[in-house]
């Protein structure tokens, strides 16, 4: 095994290169823990992409839960239910993942967990060669059709380091993640993120 480190703007350089070597529309996940900032290594890619003139959109995956009523039915810190309950999967894959292939005709926002109400977002169009980047955690493993994954992993000891308080709950969630649906083995690039400012990626 071989890891590489990197700055976090070559990181983006490499995904972008992953994204660019394929035709048409790309659907790509941006997978990890919150502390590992998903959301960030997505819009840098998404902007890279731009450059380069392929029309990018994000998707975070936080904006496609599922109704309150429905994700908190057994507690507001259940954390088996935040790993099988939370996440509208088919709504991601009904709203996103299969039109960004078919009609390219995507929603960006589904669900505003904090208004607990749907967004009044409009939807956004992918040229022939677009790209849509998914970014959240607990992503991999469920079977969602992307077409590339990116997995930023982080150690255990290094997630309860950087887990605030109130957030502890979920560490149990992230470990069985890790266990049982095996993220890194659905990635096309594994990366080493326990400092996020200096990742590393991990290569066979």
């Amino acid at each position: 095994m071989q890891v590489t480190p990197l700055t976090p703007e070559r990181l983006a350089d490499e995904v972008v290169g992953l994204v660019a070597a394929r035709p048409g529309r790309v659907r790509l996940a941006v997978d990890g823990p919150p502390p590992t900032r998903p959301e960030a290594l997505a819009a840098r890619v998404a902007d890279d992409l731009r450059t380069l003139g392929r029309r990018a959109v994000v998707v975070a995956a936080a904006d496609f839960l599922r109704p309150a009523s429905v994700r908190l039915e057994h507690g507001r810190e259940d954390p088996d239910e935040l790993l099988d309950g939370w996440l509208d999967a088919a709504g991601l894959r009904r709203e996103v993942l299969d039109p960004a292939v078919s009609t390219g005709r995507v929603l960006p926002r589904l669900w505003d967990a904090a208004a607990d109400r749907a967004f009044r977002d409009g939807y956004a169009q992918l040229p022939p060669d677009g790209v849509v980047v998914v970014a959240g955690a607990l992503l991999l493993g469920r079977g969602l059709p992307f077409d590339l994954a990116v997995h930023l992993r982080m150690s255990d000891a290094a997630l309860a380091r950087r887990t605030a308080d109130d957030e502890r709950w979920t560490l149990p969630a992230h470990s069985r993640y890790a266990a049982e649906r095996d993220p890194a083995g659905h990635a096309d690039l594994v990366v080493l993120a326990d400092h996020p400012d200096r990742p590393a990626v991990r290569r066979a």
